[in-house]
């Protein structure tokens, strides 16, 4: 596993797994976010998830796009 994308209400976090993961995202994001990356602090917008994880399969990572198990009311 390269990348570990999980969605919740408040966004999609993206946390890198692998080195090859982490190096991907380097491509794809500015320097500044680069150790929030590392630190998986980044949440982006679903859609934005999505289609970064379609070209990260692309690119031939193995991801996991994880949704989140809370039933809304229940917890």
């Amino acid at each position: 596993m390269d990348i570990l994308f999980t969605s919740s209400e408040k966004g999609t976090q993206i946390r890198p797994l692998s080195i090859h993961g982490m190096l991907w995202l380097q491509t794809h994001f500015e320097d500044e976010h680069w150790s929030s990356l590392a630190a998986s602090e980044v949440r982006i917008p679903l859609e934005d998830a999505q289609e970064l994880s379609k070209d990260a399969q692309q690119a031939g990572l193995m991801l996991n796009f994880f949704p989140a198990l809370t039933v809304p009311g229940r917890f």
